[in-house]
């Protein structure tokens, strides 16, 4: 089975699929957000970057590949990584954000570590 992984910013409009996992994947539940709007969304705060990481890159597009590289050896050989990672061998999934910035944040970047383990 081929899946596809997707990076939403959770602010859009989220619409909900049986045969998908929504996986909101930042450390704070994102402000404004009710609980009942995301029922049946994941919370995996452990795939977030650590508050230090996340400060320190700031979505600055020019520490992109250097952030990257930092978060992937937070996550990397976590259980919720190798969690993501069955989930993905197996059903599609979504990626929320509450990140302004659409290209530089953690989702994209998770998405893409996913992708390269697939």
């Amino acid at each position: 089975m081929i899946t596809t992984i997707k990076a939403q910013r959770v602010y859009d409009d989220v619409k909900m699929d049986p045969n998908t996992d929504f996986i909101l994947v930042d450390r704070i539940w994102p402000r404004g957000i009710t609980k009942e709007r995301l029922k049946g969304v994941m919370w995996i705060k452990d795939l977030a970057p650590s508050n230090e990481l996340r400060k320190w890159f700031s979505h600055d597009a020019s520490k992109w590949n250097e952030f990257k590289d930092r978060y992937y050896l937070e996550i990397g050989n976590t259980q919720s990584f190798m969690d993501i990672i069955a989930t993905a061998k197996q059903k599609n999934i979504v990626l929320l954000y509450a990140s302004k910035e659409r290209n530089f944040n953690n989702a994209m970047a998770l998405k893409e570590f996913i992708e390269g383990n697939l």
